[in-house]
């Protein structure tokens, strides 16, 4: 993608006219910097200098566009393969442990999450990942759009990462996203103890030919797993995760609650009283009461 960014310049600045000197210039950098890109070598362009270059050169934003893939390069390649995989997935189901997964995070979130990074080396630098992560989420609103399962970790919610008022409004997104068809948001919560993916986050994609591959990750560190035997267990610990997490409408009460900071210190249901509730939501939709073997009570009206 370099090569190709660098092949649309040299295309560009010539139909313009200009010489590399000319264009560097224009665009605030010295004529090597130019030659550097036209010929793939030396850093790659930041997101800013691709902006300006597709200024001078009227690319009409074809530059912009490609940027991200030249950005992506730069990462190992089990990530590249991940980031693949990820945009041609009709299923993602993702288990976050730490922090709002990045397909569900609001700019000022994303932007306190990256801004830790070790490999952080300036504000320039978190701006351009900050704007990769977003336009990563335009895929949930494309026609081709993926079906997204995400379970939370209730410490995901309870940490305000960017300070209350960005944490506010990553919930707010939250539920917002939360009530997309295509989307579905679970909380799991403390008192489920521990569990397989301790630690860490993981992410099930199912592909269009209905194979799927598994991606894990810590804090400094990724896997990507592709073998069919070995995705079928991570698989299954999903599964399980995804059992033990509240219901989704419960998890939306709960996310309201800490956003609106009254569910602090509150315990949170057990599981008999979760199946309580389930059961109520169950009849509020149109169900009746479940009993032992999931028949109905015919004793039990249904609410008006």
């Amino acid at each position: 993608m370099a090569a190709l960014f660098g092949a649309r310049v040299r295309r560009l600045r010539t139909a313009a006219g200009l010489t590399q000197a000319e264009l560097g210039a224009k665009t605030h950098v010295v004529s090597t910097r130019i030659t550097q890109i036209e010929r793939v070598s030396g850093a790659k362009p930041t997101l800013e200098l691709a902006r300006a270059l597709d200024a001078v050169l009227g690319a009409d934003n074809l530059l912009v566009e490609l940027w991200p893939y030249v950005y992506r390069e730069a990462f190992p390649d089990w990530s590249r393969k991940f980031m693949e995989y990820s945009e041609r997935a009709v299923g993602i189901r993702q288990y976050a442990a730490h922090v709002v997964p990045g397909l569900l995070q609001t700019k000022a979130y994303a932007r306190a999450v990256l801004s830790v990074g070790r490999t952080l080396g300036s504000n320039e630098q978190l701006e351009e990942r900050v704007t990769v992560r977003m336009g990563r989420q335009e895929r949930l609103s494309a026609p081709d759009r993926p079906e997204l399962w995400v379970v939370l970790d209730e410490a995901v919610l309870r940490r305000p990462v960017g300070g209350q008022a960005v944490m506010r409004e990553q919930l707010e997104q939250l539920l917002d996203t939360a009530a997309e068809p295509h989307i579905t948001v679970q909380v799991l919560p403390f008192d489920q103890g521990e569990h397989d993916v301790m630690g860490g986050s993981l992410t099930v994609l199912t592909m269009p030919d209905g194979s799927e591959v598994a991606y894990t990750e810590g804090a400094h560190y990724g896997q990507l797993i592709e073998d069919p035997g070995e995705v079928r267990s991570f698989a299954l610990t999903y599964d399980r995760l995804r059992a033990a997490a509240l219901p989704p409408l419960m998890s939306l009460g709960m996310i309201r609650s800490v956003m609106e900071d009254n569910h602090r210190g509150a315990k949170v249901p057990s599981r008999s009283e979760r199946r309580r509730l389930a059961q109520e939501q169950l009849q509020q939709s149109g169900g009746g009461r479940l009993r032992g073997g999931g028949r109905r009570d015919p004793r039990r009206r249904p609410r008006p």
